[in-house]
């Protein structure tokens, strides 16, 4: 997975998203004001960069298209303007995608991994999108899951569930974090439901749901996906 710089000047939001990604396994750093953030930018560290329009000594929009000069990477625009003509300006500009605040945390990181997924593919150097443990195989782009070879049914909400913490190996989730990653923050639900398909994955994917392989129950914690590499 990519760097990503956060350009943000509330640092509650930008810790916020911080925090989401970093869950999902990225690697994130924060600067509040522009100039700086392009500094960090023409580093080359960063592979997806996250702007807010309104930041200090240089705006979004001058950050945006500075960084256009030379990158070509995915850029998000996170900002509370709605205008129909600051969201053109920022697309005109290079921005691959907007969001407008307040937003969901878990929908920004869909798109952050849904741009870089993209840019991938257009560089032509995207790897497989499968994810193969023990005898569990992950289709992610079919959306299919298969045990031993043969296809095994999942709705769409099981292997949501099972993909978020299959990319998230050998970390250890809390039934709220997984809730709000897969159900979403205004979801109307309990977090009972987490356990009830987690017990819904596992018998369709293990040999002994009893005595699980891949999902293990984290007791006073949640779940976590287990690699075997440990």
């Amino acid at each position: 997975m990519r760097k990503i710089l956060i350009a943000e000047d509330d640092r509650d939001i930008a810790e916020l998203e911080r925090d989401y990604l970093r869950a999902s396994g990225y690697d994130v750093d924060i600067e509040s004001d522009g100039r700086r953030a392009l500094e960090r930018a023409r580093t080359g560290a960063y592979g997806i960069i996250i702007v807010d329009l309104m930041l200090p000594s240089l705006c979004g929009f001058e950050l945006i298209g500075e960084i256009r000069r030379t990158l070509e990477i995915p850029l998000i625009v996170v900002s509370a303007k709605t205008e129909d003509i600051d969201k053109i300006r920022g697309l005109d500009l290079g921005a691959d995608d907007y969001v407008v605040k307040p937003f969901s945390p878990a929908e920004l990181v869909a798109r952050v991994k849904s741009h870089e997924r993209r840019y991938d593919r257009l560089r032509g150097d995207v790897e497989p999108q499968t994810i193969i443990v023990g005898e569990l195989e992950i289709d992610v782009a079919a959306r299919k899951v298969f045990v031993g070879g043969n296809e095994v049914s999942l709705t769409s909400t099981e292997f949501s569930l099972l993909l978020f913490l299959a990319e998230n190996q050998d970390r250890a989730f809390t039934k709220e974090r997984i809730f709000s990653a897969v159900w979403g923050d205004d979801y109307a639900g309990d977090l009972a439901t987490v356990a009830v398909h987690v017990q819904k994955i596992r018998k369709k994917t293990e040999r002994d749901p009893a005595n699980p392989r891949y999902i293990e129950t984290l007791w006073g914690t949640g779940y976590r996906f287990n690699s075997g590499k440990r």
